[in-house]
């Protein structure tokens, strides 16, 4: 092949084209990522120090990739002396019934304990439960920033390149392979994974995938008042009192993250207003459910979700094409499972995701 040539591009350097890549290099290729923007950028859905590595799942589609991810995470070894994942273990409380995916983690082997409130309370002093609490240990926190370096330190080694600051302009199948047109000049692949986020849609128009809806998310770091263990959480919180599911998890150095999932405005990805919704519920839920925490202490992030209708992945393939898409907000803690499959597309046209991730489903 030429310099103009490649057996494999990935489209999006966020945490999933960087999984997928690492992956490929695991398999003896050498892909090349190419990303819009700079290394580092907050534009899309990957910056920032932590994502809960949230284990509550009672679909066998989401525990069969959670098991893949978990391994994934385990391959990548320690990093600046401590593993990727932080396993200070999740409680789940609220109305979710916690019984029945107590039930399927403890099948599976994963660790998974129903707790009262009051034992819970007694446990996370800073918080406050009233309902039956599961809690496994064998969850918590994913480092994402360290995990992004170490990604594209991977990829390296392996033999891959990513190119920062190099947007794709088009792509078009052809008889012979893709081709993606560069601000430089062509580059040809055998196959191409796109995992461009928010602008999936405008990369492949015509690609048949279902609506993904773009929206600007912004939790907020809180500073603690107590000396309180935190672990990380979800709360399925009543609907009349909160725009959305709480879910959180401590960020050393930073205090700790308390967000609604999935109630941002849509947004365009290249216009974000960079603007916090729903503080004064936030800080509200912070009141009245987290006594360890400083309600008036908020310190906003922001970060896109990509979302499908029900919050399912896309993970797909047409032609010589791949896809992944639509992590709604839920996705990164599955980045090595997901690279893993995605790279099983990329190199076997015969493989296919699991059912709920396929197009048309």
């Amino acid at each position: 092949m030429g310099a103009d040539a490649v057996d494999v591009a990935v489209v999006g350097g966020g945490v999933m084209g960087l999984a997928t890549a690492w992956e490929l290099t695991r398999r003896g290729r050498r892909p090349v990522v190419l990303e819009r923007f700079a290394r580092g950028h907050h534009e899309g859905a990957s910056h920032g120090a932590t994502r809960n590595f949230n284990n509550a799942y009672d679909e066998e589609h989401y525990l069969d990739l959670l098991v893949r991810s978990r391994a994934g995470w385990e391959a990548l070894g320690d990093v600046g002396g401590e593993p990727l994942l932080r396993l200070h273990g999740l409680v789940t409380h609220g109305a979710v019934d916690a019984g029945a995916i107590a039930r399927r983690l403890t099948a599976r082997g994963i660790h998974a304990e129903l707790l009262s409130g009051a034992e819970a309370s007694a446990r996370w002093s800073g918080m406050r439960f009233e309902e039956t609490v599961l809690f496994s240990r064998d969850a918590g926190v994913a480092r994402a920033a360290a995990a992004m370096a170490e990604l594209e330190r991977r990829i390296a080694a392996g033999g891959g390149e990513v190119r920062w600051e190099t947007p794709v302009l088009g792509i078009e199948e052809t008889d012979a392979g893709v081709t993606l047109r560069l601000p430089a000049g062509l580059l040809h692949a055998d196959a191409v994974v796109v995992t461009a986020g928010a602008w999936t849609t405008r990369m492949l128009p015509s690609f048949g995938l279902p609506p993904l809806a773009v929206t600007e998310e912004t939790p907020a770091h809180f500073s603690p008042v107590t000396d309180a263990i935190w672990p990380s959480f979800n709360h399925y919180v009543d609907p009349a009192a909160y725009p959305g599911t709480v879910y959180g998890m401590p960020t050393p150095g930073e205090g700790v993250k308390v967000g609604f999932h999935q109630v941002g405005d849509i947004v365009d990805p290249d216009a974000r207003p960079h603007r916090p919704t729903h503080t004064a519920a936030l800080a509200e839920y912070v009141r009245e459910w987290m006594p360890g925490l400083d309600p008036a202490s908020a310190v906003p992030v922001s970060c896109t979700y990509t979302s499908t209708a029900d919050s399912a992945f896309v993970l797909d393939r047409r032609g010589r094409i791949v896809v992944g898409a639509g992590f709604s907000g839920h996705g990164f803690k599955f980045a090595p499972g997901v690279g893993a499959v995605l790279a099983d597309l990329a190199l076997d046209p015969a493989a296919r995701a699991a059912e709920p991730f396929r197009l048309g489903r």
